[in-house]
């Protein structure tokens, strides 16, 4: 039986260089599937954001709205005036209304145009232009419309108890994100058109 010896190496140990470039090769990989993704991933958090600031100029507008609309319904009629000069005064009232609770929202041009009338009393006059089609009348200020209806069964009188007042708004939302600005429809002016609309009651 012949004797086992051991042998000790001491000069250095082989270097193996299959994990190091296999290490490198992930990396790169890693960091090319980074780059395809990226663009995407930027396209919707830029989408998010732009909806976002959509979503609530359009809420914004739409309560507005309401707003402007309770105050037309709720005006208190003035007998020394006339049909005219009270519609004039009560369109007033909404739009007033109305711009004070835009909040934050932009309440000049280019954003929402109006223009106040000039003059006090019954013999307020400008801003407003009115067209009589049967049973409506419309009245139009810049991006404001307030519209007058009488129903079918309710007898059109001067105060306009329990017709309808339906007011529209207008508002040119900026898109302040270019690549997503692309997608959406577009004014004359590259804003983007959101409407609040709401319908009431006169009592």
């Amino acid at each position: 039986m012949r004797p086992v010896t051991s042998r000790s190496s001491s000069g250095p140990r082989p270097v193996v260089r299959g994990r190091a470039s296999a290490g490198v090769g992930e990396a790169g990989q890693s960091l090319v599937e980074f780059s395809l993704v990226l663009m995407p991933l930027m396209l919707v958090l830029l989408g998010i954001v732009q909806f976002g600031f959509v979503f609530n100029a359009y809420v914004t507008l739409t309560n507005a709205a309401r707003e402007g609309a309770r105050a037309g319904t709720i005006y208190q009629f003035d007998r020394t005036c006339s049909k005219a000069q009270n519609d004039m005064l009560r369109n007033e009232v909404i739009r007033t209304s109305l711009v004070a609770s835009m909040n934050l929202l932009g309440k000049t041009a280019p954003q929402f145009a109006t223009t106040a009338p000039t003059g006090t009393g019954c013999t307020i006059s400008g801003g407003w232009t009115s067209n009589t089609n049967g049973t409506t009348t419309t009245y139009q200020n810049g991006d404001l419309t307030v519209t007058y209806t009488v129903p079918s069964g309710v007898t059109d009188t001067d105060p306009r108890p329990n017709e309808q007042v339906m007011v529209t708004a207008l508002y040119h939302q900026d898109l302040i994100i270019p690549l997503i600005a692309n997608l959406l429809p577009r004014d004359a002016n590259s804003r983007l058109g959101l409407t609040g609309q709401v319908t009431m009651v006169i009592n």
